[in-house]
C-alpha cells in the first residue's frame, strides 16, 4: 500500500522542485537592477527625425465625423427614392433587397424581429450618416460620395418608417430626425477623474 502512495506522490515532486525554482527567478529578477533602468539616455537628440507634421489638407481628410447634434455634417441632399436605388446596388447584396432578410445585419425592423435596427436601436440619425460614410460598403469602405450617404440615410430611415418618402435629408434636416431609442442612450457626462456612474 506504501509503495502505491510514493508511485502516486513521485510525479508531484518534480513539479514542486520547478514552481520552487522559477519563483526564485522570479524573486531574484526582482532585485536586480534592470538595464532598462540603468540606461544612459544622455547622448539621445531631442527629436528622432522620424515622420513630419501632417498638412491642413491631410487633416480635413481625416476629420470627417458627424457629431449627434449634426456637426460636421457636409453639404449634400438626398431623398428615399433615389436612394432606394443606391441601396439595391451596394447594400442589398449583405442586407437584403428590403433590409430585413440579411444574410448579415438587419437594418429595418420587422413585426416579429428582436434584431437590434435602425429602427428600434440607433440613437441619433446624424451618426447613422455618419456610420455609413466611414464603414460601408463592406467591401469599399469610404467610397460613396456625401450624396449617395445623404440618399441611402434617407432611404433607410424611410424603411424604418422615420420619415416620409419625400422627405429631404440635409444638414438642417437630418439633425432634426428624432430617433426612437434616442432615450434609452445616456451621454457620458464624465469631465476625467475616478468618478463612474
Amino acid at each position: 500500500m506504501n509503495i502505491l502512495r510514493n508511485a502516486y506522490l513521485r510525479p508531484f515532486g518534480g513539479c514542486r522542485l520547478l514552481l520552487c525554482f522559477t519563483l526564485s527567478l522570479l524573486l531574484w529578477g526582482c532585485n536586480e537592477k534592470t538595464t532598462a533602468d540603468a540606461l544612459e539616455t544622455k547622448g539621445w537628440p531631442e527629436q528622432f527625425g522620424l515622420g513630419k507634421p501632417a498638412t491642413e489638407q491631410q487633416v480635413a481628410a481625416w476629420d470627417i465625423d458627424v457629431r449627434p447634434d449634426g456637426k460636421g455634417l457636409p453639404a449634400g441632399a438626398g431623398t428615399a427614392v433615389q436612394g432606394r436605388a443606391i441601396y439595391a446596388a451596394k447594400c442589398a447584396s449583405c442586407h437584403g433587397n428590403t433590409g430585413v432578410e440579411g444574410p448579415f445585419n438587419h437594418l429595418v425592423s420587422s413585426d416579429t424581429s428582436k434584431a437590434k435596427t435602425i429602427g428600434n436601436y440607433w440613437p441619433y440619425a446624424t451618426t447613422l450618416f455618419d456610420y455609413v460614410r466611414r464603414a460601408m460598403p463592406f467591401n469599399a469602405p469610404g467610397s460613396l460620395t456625401n450624396a449617395e450617404v445623404y440618399h441611402l440615410t434617407a432611404y433607410l430611415l424611410h424603411a424604418n418608417g422615420l420619415v416620409d418618402s419625400t422627405s429631404v435629408m440635409d444638414a438642417q434636416t437630418l439633425p432634426k430626425v428624432v430617433m426612437p431609442a434616442q432615450q434609452l442612450f445616456v451621454p457620458d457626462n464624465r469631465t476625467g477623474g475616478a468618478q463612474i456612474r
